[in-house]
């Protein structure tokens, strides 16, 4: 895939997830070329803000001629300072990527150097060692990417080929330079927001595949209590002008639309009634987590699209300081490096991920409450009553799971503390909130693989295997292939892990 003007969000994960190779256009090297050329020239005889000056607060402080690259190196050097867990490969390559991506703009002044080797580390999954810790997203992801531009100049740790090693030994080994810097490649590379951005990235690609997942499990739990279908119906739904409600409904008709078990309201409930009968057998309405799933996720599409649109704004804009303009002639001073609207977008993502978390818990407990459901034994247990357990342990894990993620919604967006001597007064946070987001990802699919194991299980217990929808049908299959109907107690974590990792696989 070449990398030339605008790189969409979908063309953007699928370099990360599918490793897609890359190629830089010869016009984006032209660019960045000029952009090099013209700051070069113009920063002669000027005062320009991480050139020839100190960085944040020191930057009243001139610098000589002669220490200006050593300035660059000092600033890599002293802010590869990250302490934690380090982040996933995939969210390092996606970070990488993003920052490939703005400095292609040619807004940045770099030499062409750097965008040549980080499309190397790309394309080889050299991904350098960056930790979760350390940025606070208002220079931008400053100590994560100061992790990255360690790499690039051949210094730090790398994983490669599943082992963290050093830099300059896999350098070696693959025949990579790393850069010399030439002007202010380290503020270039730390100035800016593709960490985070790289990670909501990721986050978002999840987020649609759990939408989707929560999409087939509500539905096969309206197949298995036979629900009425005009909850999901067009004429309902078109009557709410919410468009995300109305997509979700459209997707549960079209997975619905071959079942045996949804049923007609006007062939049972519009027919007729005998006027002694005063307590109906079936349910006028099912529970809220039955029949409002159009509702409840309906908010989590239109959330997650706008989020979409979000990071693929930010990857490809300049987000770094300051901003060099080949047009104009001109280095503008600003702060294009902060970054709220990715924390902003990340604090909404994981609440909505929350929400439909919480959607599953109850769908979930619907189905193992037998006083609620009346159509299930307790806890959709397969054995014997009292002397077996059946999915009753596993609960325990999706309500506990569910409730951390409830505490993770709180926001990051607002959780600004200055510092850096106070020139950064107020900050984004937007890589603590990338992250954070990213464990309430994680946590939805382990509650969604639990929830994917009961309904399976009361599929068995009422025999409906030949009378769900073929969508319906083929997860059962598959889930099925994972782990076998039982009625006996077993250990049930390794396949909580299996089926969590068949979701993220699909």
């Amino acid at each position: 895939m070449k990398i030339n003007n605008f790189l969409e969000l979908r063309d953007f994960q699928k370099i990360i997830i599918e490793s897609e190779a890359i190629e830089l256009n010869e016009t984006v090297l032209q660019r960045v070329e000029a952009s090099f050329q013209f700051l070069k020239d113009f920063s002669k005889n000027k005062v320009i803000y991480g050139v020839n000056t100190g960085f944040g607060p020191m930057a009243q402080f001139k610098i000589n001629d002669d220490d200006t690259h050593q300035l660059q190196y000092n600033l890599i050097r002293s802010h590869s300072s990250g302490i934690g867990n380090s982040l996933p490969e995939d969210e390092v390559k996606a970070a990488m990527l993003a920052r490939l991506n703005t400095l292609s703009l040619g807004n940045s002044g770099v030499h062409v150097s750097v965008v040549n080797l980080l499309k190397e580390l790309i394309n080889r999954n050299i991904t350098p060692l960056i930790f979760e810790h350390g940025g606070v997203g208002a220079s931008g992801d400053l100590v994560q990417l100061a992790h990255l531009a360690l790499v690039l100049i051949g210094e730090g740790e790398v994983f490669y080929k599943g082992e963290r090693k050093l830099t300059k030994e896999v350098f070696a080994v693959e025949g990579l330079e790393p850069i010399h810097v030439e002007i202010r490649e380290g503020l270039a590379l730390m100035n800016g927001t593709s960490v985070m951005s790289g990670i909501g990235a990721v986050n978002a690609y999840k987020a649609n595949q759990l939408t989707e997942i929560s999409i087939k499990l509500s539905c096969a739990i309206n197949e298995i209590v036979l629900a009425y279908d005009d909850h999901l119906s067009e004429a309902l739904n078109g009557t709410k002008r919410h468009a995300g409600q109305q997509k979700i409904a459209e997707k549960m008709r079209n997975h619905l639309a071959d079942s045996k078990l949804v049923r007609k309201r006007e062939e049972h409930l519009y027919t007729h009634f005998e006027e002694q009968d005063k307590v109906f057998k079936d349910k006028v309405q099912e529970y809220y987590s039955i029949r409002c799933v159009p509702q409840i996720l309906g908010p989590v599409l239109d959330t997650l699209e706008f989020t979409e649109k979000v990071l693929e704004d930010e990857i490809n804009s300049a987000n770094d300081n300051p901003i060099i303009n080949v047009e104009d002639q001109h280095v503008y001073h600003g702060g294009n490096f902060h970054g709220d609207y990715i924390s902003l977008e990340m604090d909404k993502l994981k609440i909505v991920v929350t929400k439909l978390t919480m959607l599953a818990e109850r769908q979930l407990n619907y189905l193992l409450n037998a006083k609620i459901n009346e159509i299930l034994p307790p806890f959709v247990n397969l054995g014997k009553l009292g002397f077996n357990f059946g999915m009753q342990g596993v609960q325990f894990t999706a309500t506990s799971t569910t409730a951390e993620s409830q505490m993770l919604s709180n926001s990051m967006y607002v959780h600004s503390i200055p510092n850096n001597n106070d020139n950064q007064d107020i900050v984004s946070m937007g890589t603590n909130a990338a992250v954070i987001c990213r464990k309430v990802i994680e946590n939805a699919f382990e509650v969604l693989a639990i929830e994917a194991i009961t309904i399976v299980q009361a599929i068995e217990y009422l025999g409906y295997q030949d009378q769900v929808s073929s969508a319906t049908k083929a997860l059962y299959d598959d889930i099925r292939k994972i782990i076998p109907a039982f009625s006996e107690d077993m250990i049930m974590y390794p396949y909580l892990e299996e089926v969590k990792k068949y979701f993220k696989n699909m």
